[in-house]
C-alpha cells in the first residue's frame, strides 16, 4: 500500500472512533445511531452537484448495501444492549476482516502477500485482545456480534466492488448515504411512534450531524483506497479505529489502562507497520 492511501485510511480509522464514540454516549442507542446515518445523508446532499452520477452498473450494489447497513445498525443497538461495548465492539470489527481476508481469493480474485496476511492477521489479534477485558455480556451478545461481523464483511464486499463500478468512490459514498436513514427512520416510526422519535431529533441534531460527517468522510476514505488497494487489506488497516477508541477512552473519558489494551494497541500498531512494510 502507499503511503498516501495508508495515511488516509488512518485518518477515516480516527473518524470512525469518534462517531462511535458519540453514539456510545448518547442515552438512545438505536435512535442515535439512525441519527448519524441521517446526519452522513444531510452533509452528502450539497457535495451531489459536484460529482457524477455513479455508472448504472453500481445502482444495484448500492440498493444492497442500504439494507446491509440498515441491518448493520440494528444489529449494534441490539448487542450492545446485550453486552459490554468491550465485548462486542472489537468481536465485531476484529473478525469481519478476518472474514474478508479469508475468503477475498475466492470472491474477488485477489492474491495477498504473505506479509500482508500476517499484517492482517496481527491487527485482528490485536482487536479480538480488547475483548478478554469484558466484564459483561454472554452468548447472546456474542452471538449478535458475530452475526454483525458477517454483515460488516458482506457490505465491505458490495460497497468495495461497487465503488469500483460507480467509476468515482466519492460518488458511490455520497449517494450510499442517502438510502439507509429512510428505512432506519421509518423503522424507528413503526417501532416508538412518530412523536418521540421527532423528539429526539430535534434535542440531538448535532450529534447526527457532527458524527454523520465524520462516518461520511471515514467510509468514502476507506472506499477510495479500496480502489487502489486489495479490499481485505484496507478492510483490516481500518481495524485501527480500535487504537484511536483507546486512546480517546484514556485521554478524553479518563477510562483506566488495562494490561490488555496496552497489548491490544501495541498489536495493532505493529499490523499497521506491517502492512505498511508488505
Amino acid at each position: 500500500m502507499a503511503p498516501d492511501v495508508i495515511a488516509l485510511v488512518l485518518l477515516g480509522a480516527l473518524l470512525h472512533a469518534i462517531w462511535n464514540a458519540l453514539v456510545k454516549a448518547g442515552s438512545e442507542k438505536s435512535l442515535d445511531a439512525a441519527m448519524i446515518a441521517l446526519g452522513a445523508a444531510v452533509v452528502a446532499v450539497p457535495f451531489l452537484p459536484f460529482v457524477p452520477f455513479p455508472a448504472p452498473a453500481s445502482w444495484p450494489l448500492l440498493i444492497v448495501s442500504a439494507f446491509f447497513q440498515f441491518v448493520y445498525f440494528q444489529l449494534v443497538a441490539a448487542a450492545y444492549r446485550a453486552g459490554d461495548i468491550g465485548l462486542v465492539y472489537p468481536l465485531m470489527r476484529g473478525v469481519a476482516p478476518l472474514i474478508v481476508a479469508s475468503t477475498s481469493g475466492f470472491i474477488l480474485k485477489e492474491q495477498l502477500s504473505s506479509g500482508t496476511l500476517i499484517g492482517i492477521l496481527t491487527i485482528c489479534t490485536g482487536v479480538l485482545t480488547l475483548a478478554f477485558e469484558a466484564r459483561k455480556g454472554g452468548k447472546h451478545a456474542i452471538m449478535l456480534a458475530l452475526a454483525n461481523a458477517c454483515v460488516i464483511a458482506s457490505y465491505t464486499y458490495v460497497d468495495g466492488i461497487g465503488a469500483r463500478l460507480a467509476g468515482n468512490p466519492i460518488s458511490y459514498t455520497l449517494w450510499m448515504a442517502l438510502l439507509p436513514p429512510f428505512l432506519l427512520f421509518a423503522w424507528a416510526f413503526h417501532k416508538r411512534g412518530v412523536a418521540p422519535v421527532i423528539f429526539h431529533v430535534r434535542h440531538q441534531w448535532w450529534r447526527g450531524l457532527i458524527g454523520g460527517g465524520g462516518s461520511l468522510a471515514a467510509y468514502g476514505l476507506a472506499l477510495w483506497a479500496m480502489t487502489k488497494a486489495p479490499v481485505a487489506t484496507v478492510a483490516a488497516l481500518r481495524e485501527t479505529s480500535i487504537l484511536f477508541a483507546v486512546i480517546i477512552s484514556i485521554v478524553f473519558l479518563k477510562e483506566r489502562v488495562s494490561p490488555f489494551r496496552i497489548a491490544a494497541a501495541g498489536l495493532i500498531a505493529l499490523g499497521a507497520l506491517l502492512l505498511k512494510l508488505a
